[in-house]
């Protein structure tokens, strides 16, 4: 496909110099297929992965045929996660505001009263359902005069159980609207879904195809005991790396290994449904700041998860299925940088985790021989990017030395080689042989956990 220019696109003068201000030059292959589309009025239906630059694919034009004058809000984004919902408002902001436009943000965890207002105020709302739902009840505003209705990473809300909220809002909308489709996968209720919601849509591809694993991320499993799990993911934190996210399966799950890690001295915060909208953006804040550089979250926060500089994606505990794997490995190697994901798996685990690494194409290397490359990180390494193309843009992070630590003032970590491929990981005392240690990639920012309902 031909490199086309945002000008080239129809973008307008003043949404490209916008774009510009920010070191956006050049659209991403998503964002190149879906704007042409959505300038010109035609609904849309793309499966995209994460990471891939979407929120400007469907930001960029949305802003450009929203008219200040129009009556408010005029359009609607829906997102499954408060997180997600914040990061599309930051993203579109300083764009919207090249044309006079206001976006908000509509999610549960702060005051309603003061939402309601600035929602009301706006031409464009970006809101999860459950809350929405909560405002239009309320009569803070209406949806009478939504012209673009967005909907992102469809398969997560329903994934989540908002199908019914999401039938009602759409109800809620004029039926001469536009409507744009977003989501990761097509299974299921998610097609379903994206057949009922949209009319006559323009079907676009992009990424690796449905159920595959990234290729940007280099896979690794490494077989753990129940009693060896935590010290192997703190010798991989000791390692070299920059951004690391670790999952877990429950609440109390990270809080306690947050607590554990606290213990061997590595300095990790929690992030999960449970916690206080505040706490969450503070977590959130620190991580993405290098103030805290491991952040240890439960599958309903990968979708609310996107920062720049996450190099390494840890499955402390095994995900359920093939997609949740997607989802969570998703949250680095994104729009074209490279990442690591590294899946600790116990002996009752293996067989479940084979399966799921043969469904997604990826060489797991267990079933008796060795760990697929079970060594530790790489802090500091240089890390891949693109230079251009979406909500992905972001001043580039300082490089941390391999010996100093980052701001933490922690050090680096140990200096381990891990195994080579075809080679036994060294025993206690022994060197490790061999090197197969790729460099980390820096994700850059593209565009997205909560309960299912804010309190």
């Amino acid at each position: 496909m031909s490199t086309q220019s945002f000008a080239d696109l129809g973008v307008s003068n003043a949404v490209v110099a916008a774009l510009s201000a920010r070191g956006i030059t050049t659209p991403f292959p998503v964002q190149n297929v879906v704007i042409g589309d959505v300038l010109a009025g035609r609904d849309v239906l793309a499966r995209s992965p994460t990471g891939s630059g979407k929120t400007l694919a469907f930001g960029i034009p949305v802003i450009d045929r929203t008219a200040a004058e129009a009556r408010r809000p005029a359009a609607l984004v829906l997102a499954p996660t408060r997180e997600l919902a914040t990061q599309i408002v930051d993203d579109l902001r300083p764009i919207a505001h090249a044309r006079a436009l206001k976006v908000a943000a509509v999610y549960g965890g702060v005051g309603l009263l003061k939402q309601a207002t600035l929602a009301a105020r706006a031409h464009i709302v970006v809101a999860t359902p459950g809350r929405l739902e909560d405002q239009i009840a309320r009569g803070a505003f209406t949806l009478d005069h939504v012209r673009t209705l967005v909907i992102d990473e469809a398969d997560r809300m329903l994934d989540m159980g908002f199908r019914p909220a999401l039938d009602r809002i759409v109800e809620l909308c004029p039926r001469d609207r536009q409507t744009l489709f977003f989501s990761a996968t097509l299974h299921g209720e998610a097609g379903k879904a994206a057949r009922r919601y949209t009319n006559d849509a323009i079907f676009h591809e992009h990424g690796s195809s449905e159920r595959r694993a990234s290729v940007d991320v280099d896979h690794r499993f490494v077989e753990v005991t129940h009693d060896s799990r935590l010290s192997s993911l703190v010798e991989h934190l000791q390692g070299k790396r920059d951004l690391t996210l670790v999952f877990v399966r429950t609440k109390h799950g990270a809080d306690k290994l947050v607590k554990k890690l606290s213990g061997e001295g590595i300095t990790a915060v929690a992030m999960h449904g449970n916690k206080t909208q505040r706490q969450r953006e503070r977590a959130l804040a620190q991580f993405e700041n290098y103030e805290v550089d491991t952040l240890v979250a439960t599958d309903v926060a990968a979708r609310g998860i996107d920062v720049t500089g996450i190099s390494h994606v840890v499955n402390f505990d095994p995900p359920h299925d093939s997609e949740t794997y997607v989802h969570r490995i998703g949250r680095t190697g994104r729009a074209g940088a490279t990442g690591i994901g590294i899946t600790l798996v116990s002996p009752d685990q293996r067989r479940e985790i084979v399966q799921m690494a043969g469904d997604l194409g990826i060489e797991h290397g267990l079933g008796g021989g060795p760990s697929v490359q079970a060594g530790g990180f790489n802090r500091g390494a240089q890390r891949p990017h693109s230079s251009n193309g979406g909500e992905q843009r972001r001043p580039q992070y300082g490089q941390r030395s391999g010996n100093g630590g980052g701001k933490s003032g922690k050090p680096a970590g140990r200096n381990h080689k891990p195994a080579g491929p075809g080679q036994r990981p060294a025993r206690p005392g022994q060197r490790p042989a061999g090197q197969g240690q790729r460099p980390a990639g820096q994700g850059q920012r593209p565009g997205q956990g909560q309960r299912r309902r804010a309190a």
